[in-house]
């Protein structure tokens, strides 16, 4: 590890008094910050860009991942607290603090993570690409044939893309597009005048690395620079005053009444319209920028100080994840292909498969293709299917999954889909599938109102002549295939008739407007669900009390619910063991002395992000479940979601070898104090167990080598 290994959180552990003796759920001190627990998860990400036993292109890709992360941040989060403290809301959240109260801890906390960033790349990363022969030059560093060469590039190639937009009693302040890059320049007509502002974006249409001297050498200057040193030309027979660098950052929370929306697909265009002129929640700026730029951006985006972000650059590290494609095998991850199922992959009939037991899969390690893909793509083809349901939150632009489904209805099939017109983000994309469906006559919903339908299922309905069988696939993943390859993912294939039945309800629930609160085996949001896991919790802190064995193991991306870290403090001061492995937000405060002793909380940050939600309760049958809900008030109460419990013998075993490498893994994981901060877990000398992901591709290339020797 290169650097300091603690990583901070957001507030002092609270002090050891007594009070706590006697258990208030109301307690804030016991509830860490939503908003400073998801920076401190971004530091940890931030932290494989520094770690230098990471190969260097790796670096490169999670230093982009963070400006990916942070931008969507800052338009969710903090763009959602300038709305409540415009409307005046004053609301304190379960640890104590007001929105504004948030906004500026958020804002006071994210400058110095924007800094190490900016620290990381110009001391460590810039120069470590440089002794590879991967140059990011300054200007100064040019040759004047090579600064010759860039101008008639300019000139042809950019120049023209080029529309300078000037700020004075003629013109308004222009529009600066979310998240572009933009380049202010003051210029002077007449000696002694005042200086007058313009923008120029820098197009998105043109590569941000721009290739310097021959095609064989990986030297490179910034597309901003090229056009800075060449401001004349689209300036001409006028004073070039100063020029900076700027980006802006538009709340995504523009705020729509689903209930009131006459039309649905309507609202959601009008959602993307209004996103590219929300409220302005964030400037970066140059360091050097003049102070005539800084005042007049400032003034006419309505910022604050606080919203102002000097950075001495570059900004936005996004574009430098093109940097990962060149051909450095030695400084890059070796590149890791999706291995067969080795169940399914000698199955000709996935459907008998699946009938003689569940099957578990485990994305990136298994094929997407092979498995979630293969299984709709044999429904879509198969003369003794009926019908096909899934339910689509998000999807690949080019999804093979949609054209399965469209194949389906055209080969006879009953198709029904339901389509989250709401996936943050995706908007766009999914309102152009949906709108492709119906042109196929296939029957789509568009999402409930009152909630969002994040679950990721899907049912198949096959006519097997002495009955109507029910195959389902219930996932912690959406039906990505791009993303499969990146995500860790964990989905059910089985043919358990209750699961089918169950998820007929919900299906009906999307294409009708009743929902049902009962099922049979599923736990569903909003229903059942939470009750279910509450009471889980609670049987756990029933069996501790009577001196049984307790424990509860639980996997999620987020773990932000006052009520459940309630429950689970309970389960702990009834001597339940509890282990929590929560990628990034996490509400509850571990360690704590009379509350949380026995809770240890976890994050594993590798190179595929920890996306699957998994939960083993010691005294419960069957005791494991797996599906799409965090424990989030918002997934327990707003969004439809769906978990299924495992049952085959089998499959547990496969979730106990997948929790405990986790929870032994001593290089991806993190481990949480008290008072919000993380440090690196790190093996004892001579005992690594290694990384977890690391021993999921092994098993998985080595299942393949047996798979092979047997053909």
């Amino acid at each position: 590890m290169a650097d300091d290994e603690s990583i901070a959180g957001d507030a002092e552990p609270p002090a050891d008094d007594g009070t706590l003796d006697r258990f208030d759920r109301t307690d804030p001190d016991l509830y860490l910050n939503r908003e400073l627990s998801e920076l401190a998860f971004q530091r940890r990400v931030l932290a494989e860009a520094l770690d230098d036993d990471n190969p260097l292109l790796e670096r490169v890709k999670f230093l982009a991942i963070v400006t990916t992360n942070l931008d969507e941040f800052f338009r969710k989060r903090v763009g959602g607290l300038k709305q409540q403290i415009a409307a005046g809301v004053e609301e304190r959240t379960p640890d104590g603090r007001t929105p504004r109260e948030q906004w500026i801890e958020v804002l006071e906390t994210a400058r110095p993570l924007f800094e190490r960033q900016t620290e990381c790349y110009r001391e460590a990363i810039r120069p470590a690409l440089a002794e590879i022969g991967v140059e990011i030059l300054e200007y100064d560093d040019l040759t004047d044939a090579e600064r010759a060469d860039l101008r008639t590039y300019f000139e042809s190639s950019v120049l023209p893309t080029l529309t300078p937009l000037t700020f004075d009693p003629a013109h308004p302040f222009p529009h600066i597009s979310n998240l572009s890059l933009s380049l202010a320049v003051l210029t002077r007509e007449d000696p002694g005048a005042d200086p007058t502002f313009s923008r120029v974006k820098v197009p998105q249409n043109r590569s941000r690395l721009v290739s310097v001297g021959h095609d064989a050498d990986d030297r490179f200057v910034l597309l901003e620079d090229v056009i800075a040193d060449n401001l004349e030309l689209l300036f001409p027979n006028v004073e070039l005053v100063d020029h900076s660098l700027f980006r802006v950052t538009r709340n995504a929370e523009v705020g729509r009444d689903g209930e009131v929306a006459e039309d649905l697909i309507e609202m959601i265009e009008e959602v993307l319209e209004e996103r590219r002129f929300a409220t302005v929640v964030r400037l970066e700026i140059e360091s050097d920028a003049h102070p005539a730029i800084r005042e007049v951006l400032t003034e006419q985006l309505g910022l604050t100080e606080r919203e102002v972000f000097e950075l001495p650059g570059p900004l936005d590290f996004r574009d430098f994840a093109s940097l990962t494609d060149l051909e450095y095998p030695d400084h890059k991850l070796a590149e890791w292909t999706p291995k067969p199922h080795p169940r399914l992959a000698d199955s000709d009939d996935i459907f008998a498969t699946i009938r003689d037991d569940d099957v578990l899969v485990h994305h990136p390690y298994h094929s997407f293709g092979g498995t979630v893909q293969r299984f709709l793509e044999s429904a879509a083809r198969d003369p003794d299917v009926l019908a096909i349901k899934a339910a689509i939150y998000r999807t690949a632009s080019d999804s093979r999954i949609i054209e399965t489904l469209i194949e389906a209805a055209r080969n006879g099939k009953q198709v029904a889909v339901m389509v989250e017109l709401k996936a943050r983000f995706d908007e766009q994309n999914n309102l152009e599938w949906a709108k492709k469906l119906e042109s196929e006559g296939i029957h789509v919903a568009y999402g409930t109102i009152g909630y969002k339908t994040h679950t990721k299922v899907s049912l198949v309905v096959r006519d097997e002549g002495d009955r109507v069988r029910l195959y389902s696939h219930v996932g912690t993943g959406n039906y990505h295939s791009e993303t499969a390859k990146r995500y860790e993912d964990l989905g059910l294939l089985t043919a358990d008739r209750d699961v089918g039945q169950d998820l007929v309800k919900l299906f009906n629930y999307f294409t009708g407007h009743s929902l049902h609160e009962q099922y049979r085996k599923l736990l569903v949001a909003p229903g059942n669900m939470r009750e279910r896991f509450v009471d889980l919790v609670r049987n756990e802190a029933e069996c501790a009390r009577r001196g049984e064995d307790a424990r509860i193991v639980a996997k999620m991306n987020r773990l932000e619910d006052p009520e459940l870290v309630a429950e689970l403090y309970e389960a702990s001061m009834a001597g339940v063991d509890v282990d929590l492995v929560v990628r990034d937000i996490c509400r509850l405060r571990p360690g704590v002395e009379g509350v949380s002793e026995n809770i240890d909380v976890y994050s594993v940050v590798g190179r595929f992000l920890e996306h699957s939600r998994v939960w083993r309760f010691a005294n419960d049958d069957p005791g494991y479940y797996l599906g799409s809900a965090d424990w989030m008030s918002r997934n327990l109460d707003n969004r439809v979601e769906a978990v299924a419990p495992i049952e085959s013998p089998a499959l547990r075993a496969e979730l106990d070898r997948l929790l405990d490498a986790l929870l032994s893994d001593d290089r991806n994981r993190w481990e949480m104090a008290a008072d919000g901060s993380y440090e690196r877990v790190t093996p004892e000398e001579g005992a690594s167990t290694g990384a977890a992901q690391q021993r999921f591709m092994r098993e998985a290339e080595d299942a393949a080598r047996r798979l092979d020797d047997r053909r």
